[in-house]
C-alpha cells in the first residue's frame, strides 16, 4: 500500500525520529504536517518545522509546517483543524514528541514530573482525542504512538519512575484506545526502538558511547512505513519493536542502521 496522497500528522518532527518518518513518508508521496516549537534555529539542536518541511518537499512530498506546544491544548485543536483544512482530512497521527527526565523521585521536581506529564501522556491524549473526528473518515486511518511494551517489571521504574510512568501513560493510550475506536476501524499501535536510536535524547543524556553504538533514526522510519501502510483492521493494538517487526517482513541484515558497524547495538529502556 502507497502512502500517495495520504496525509499524515507527526508531533515533534523536526529533528531525529520524527524528520526520518516524514522523510522516509514524503518518498512515498504523502502530504506531511511537520510541527514542532523550533520555528528559528536553535545554539544546539539541528533542524527547524521550517528546514524539515523544505526537506520533505524536496524528497517528493508536501508539507504544513506548524509551530505546535503540544501542552497547548487551543494550540492542538488550531493545528489539527489548519492540517485537515490544507489537505483535505487526516489519515494518520504519529504521537513522536517526547519529554526525557531520568531522575530518581527524590530528585524529580514537580515541574519536571508535570513537563514528563504533559508532553508525554497529556498529549498524545489530547492530539489523538482532536484526530479522530478526522481518522473516522480516512479510508486506512492510524495513530502510531512511540511507546514501549508494558514491561511492569520494577527495574525498568526504580531509578526514574516518573519517565517510566509517562512513557507507560503512552502505552496505556494505545491498549485503550485500540479497543475503544477497533470497530471503526482505527488502527492504535505502538513502535519501540529494540536498541538505543541515535537521537538528541541519546546524545544528550547518556555516556557518548552509548550514543557512537546506536542505530540511526531510519530503522524506525522502516518500520513506521511498514506498519501505516498495513489495512488498519489487520493490525491494531499491538506493541511493535522495530527490528523484530522488520524482521517479520523479511529483513534480516541490520548492520546497515548502525552509526559504527563495528559496535555492537544497545538494548533499549524496557527490552529485556
Amino acid at each position: 500500500m502507497s502512502l500517495q496522497g495520504k496525509t499524515i500528522f507527526i508531533s515533534g518532527s523536526t529533528r531525529g525520529i520524527g524528520r526520518a518518518m516524514a522523510l522516509h513518508f514524503a518518498a512515498d508521496g504523502a502530504n506531511l504536517i511537520i510541527t514542532g516549537k523550533t520555528d528559528q534555529p536553535h545554539p544546539k539542536l539541528e533542524g527547524t518545522i521550517h528546514s524539515v518541511a523544505d526537506e520533505v518537499k524536496a524528497a517528493g512530498g508536501n508539507a504544513l509546517a506548524l509551530c505546535l506546544d503540544v501542552r497547548d491544548d487551543e494550540a492542538i485543536q488550531a493545528a489539527v483543524k489548519q492540517a485537515a483544512e490544507h489537505f483535505g482530512g487526516i489519515d494518520v497521527l504519529i504521537n513522536n514528541a517526547s519529554a526525557i527526565s531520568l531522575t530518581p523521585t527524590l530528585a524529580t521536581k514537580m515541574k519536571r514530573f508535570d513537563l514528563l506529564f504533559e508532553v508525554n501522556v497529556r498529549a498524545t491524549f489530547a492530539l489523538s482525542q482532536a484526530c479522530i473526528p478526522h481518522l473516522q473518515r480516512a479510508s486506512n486511518p492510524h495513530i502510531l504512538n512511540l511507546a514501549p511494551p508494558l514491561n511492569m517489571k520494577p527495574k525498568w521504574f526504580k531509578n526514574h519512575v516518573a519517565y517510566s510512568y509517562t512513557k507507560y501513560g503512552m502505552s496505556v493510550c494505545t491498549l485503550g484506545m485500540a479497543a475503544e475506536f477497533a470497530d471503526d476501524g482505527i488502527a492504535v499501535n505502538s513502535l519501540w526502538p529494540k536498541t538505543t536510536i541515535a537521537t538528541a535524547a541519546v546524545k544528550y543524556n547518556f555516556p557518548p558511547e552509548i550514543y557512537a553504538a546506536s542505530r540511526t533514526p531510519q530503522i524506525m522510519a522502516d518500520a513506521a512505513h511498514r506498519i501505516i501502510t498495513t489495512p488498519s483492521r489487520e493490525l491494531t493494538g499491538q506493541f511493535l519493536l522495530d527490528e523484530d517487526w522488520l524482521a517479520q517482513h523479511g529483513m534480516e541484515d541490520f548492520s546497515h542502521y548502525m552509526q559504527d558497524p563495528s559496535k555492537k547495538p544497545i538494548p533499549d529502556f524496557y527490552i529485556d
